[in-house]
């Protein structure tokens, strides 16, 4: 069950939002919070709620989110976009 949590846990880390390195693009700052409401846990599948959200100076946005059955804690990373056509 250990095995199991550690590769769930790194997969998460290697998602889209899952590290700085690979942010979710939004299209705003008010789009973050209906993502992190509609994201699961990847451990046991749940909805997760935001506790706090930091602006980086890059333009990055981390969010620690919990999740709201099993309590297990994790950053998501945003980057917010422009929605302009070419």
């Amino acid at each position: 069950m250990r095995r199991l949590v550690r590769d769930r846990e790194k997969l998460a880390g290697l998602s889209i939002g899952g590290s700085e390195d690979r942010p979710m693009q939004v299209t705003s700052a008010s789009v973050v919070e209906v993502r992190v409401r509609h994201l699961s846990c990847p451990q046991c599948d749940a909805s997760t709620r935001s506790r706090s959200t930091a602006r980086r100076p890059s333009g990055i946005r981390s969010v620690d989110v919990t999740c709201q059955i099993c309590g297990v804690s994790r950053t998501l990373w945003f980057r917010i976009v422009s929605a302009d056509a070419n």
